[in-house]
């Protein structure tokens, strides 16, 4: 079974993250299924819009914890942080207009790849969170750049740091999300957004949004640099060790460092 199922219906692509049972959490297999599908789609010029979900209750648990415990050296490492890097600057700068559609959870990298998107929707019983500080690791996938352009550094920070679980309704109130729609509608709102689109100039919107792309890829590119190098330090300190470890024994972790 294929880890993304990707669709096009007219000019619409609709890119699912396809692991329910694991709460679509990314693993390496997933990403370079996502990786190549998005790059697949940018490159198809009848494709004016794509939205982005998850298959089951939940929009994207972030990374596969499981794949965390594994014994990754620093090279496999290093690969896989370079595919989220290439998701991450797919799925920003890809000339068309993208809609995240976020139900359920969407944490960690799943919801630094939603912000990527050009829309942001989500249910207003959503569970948001930037929650990497929670197993001492740091946002990955351009985690850091998104929330800078939605938030301004220092709420961006503040969020990183506080790493706490907030509603769809927070989300949106923050400016994390652009709208916060009634649980279970989320469908039914894309459709709607969608409609609307369709009644605009897409391809001067595109063009909009592929300079403002070309002029904020360079900082993309860095922070997806120094995500990578301050990941890999951050993978070896006993507090990741301990967030990992107090995550699986579901208890509150105690940082030393």
């Amino acid at each position: 079974m294929s880890a993304v199922l990707c669709s096009i219906k007219e000019e619409i692509a609709y890119i699912q993250f396809n692991r329910p049972e694991s709460m679509n959490a990314l693993n390496a297999e997933l990403m370079k299924e996502l990786c190549m599908c998005l790059k697949e789609v940018s490159g198809n010029g009848e494709v004016k819009m794509v939205v982005l979900s998850g298959a089951g209750p939940v929009f994207s648990a972030g990374g596969d914890i499981k794949q965390m415990l594994s014994q990754m050296d620093e090279a496999q490492f290093s690969s896989i942080m370079d595919t989220i890097s290439d998701i991450a600057l797919a799925f920003y700068s890809m000339p068309k207009l993208t809609i995240a559609a976020i139900h359920g959870a969407a944490a960690g990298l799943g919801l630094s790849i939603a912000l990527a998107a050009d829309f942001v929707l989500c249910e207003t019983d959503s569970k948001v969170a930037m929650n990497f500080i929670g197993i001492g690791l740091i946002p990955d996938g351009g985690g850091h750049f998104m929330l800078e352009r939605r938030l301004g550094p220092v709420k961006a920070k503040k969020v990183i740091w506080d790493g706490k679980v907030m509603s769809g309704t927070e989300a949106a109130e923050m400016g994390l999300a652009d709208r916060a729609v009634a649980s279970g509608t989320i469908k039914e709102e894309i459709d709607y957004l969608i409609q609307e689109l369709q009644h605009k100039p897409l391809e001067a919107m595109i063009k909009t949004k592929k300079i403002m792309a070309d002029l904020n890829r360079p900082q993309l590119l860095k922070t997806l640099e120094l995500e990578k190098q301050g990941q890999l330090k951050m993978r070896e300190t006993d507090d990741h060790r301990e967030g990992i470890k107090a995550f699986l024994e579901k208890r509150k972790p105690v940082f030393n460092q």
